[in-house]
């Protein structure tokens, strides 16, 4: 993979709080969205990858940095950067923008699991599609 992943939303009555501000939780949902673009886009389906090679991820760390809020009807963009990728994990950066502005930053480390919810090797051809050569493959931060 080269380059970021950016996925393009906006923000619905349904993802904000009482305040007109998006919810702080449904930026995970927004993250976790994206992640899963990116994946489709690279041409892995989660549907695919749990019904013919029994994985599937989850995220096994996650920091949050919250900048700037989000409100009603803003157009935002997740920008995805894949870091580091070991056997079995994934070391994900994404960045929230709206109009070009970071208003949330998140680091997520996700876990190729198998149905039995154990670590999984990462497929060849995943580890392949997102650049990798050898066992790891630098930020790009």
């Amino acid at each position: 993979m080269t380059g970021p992943h950016r996925l393009a939303l906006r923000v619905y009555y349904e993802d904000t709080d009482a305040a007109g501000m998006v919810y702080h939780a449904n930026y995970l949902r927004f993250a976790e969205r994206a992640r899963s673009e990116m994946l489709r886009g690279l041409g892995f389906s989660q549907r695919r990858l749990r019904e013919e090679r029994r994985i599937g991820f989850a995220v096994r760390r996650c920091t949050i940095d919250y900048r700037g809020p989000a409100r009603l009807d803003d157009r935002l963009t997740v920008e995805t950067r894949i870091g580091e990728v070991g056997a079995a994990t994934i070391a994900v950066g994404q960045e929230i923008r709206r109009d070009g502005e970071v208003l949330v930053a998140l680091d997520v480390l996700v876990a190729c699991i198998g149905a039995d919810g154990r670590p999984r090797r990462l497929p060849a051809e995943l580890r392949s599609a997102l650049g990798c050569r050898g066992s790891t493959t630098p930020s790009s931060k």
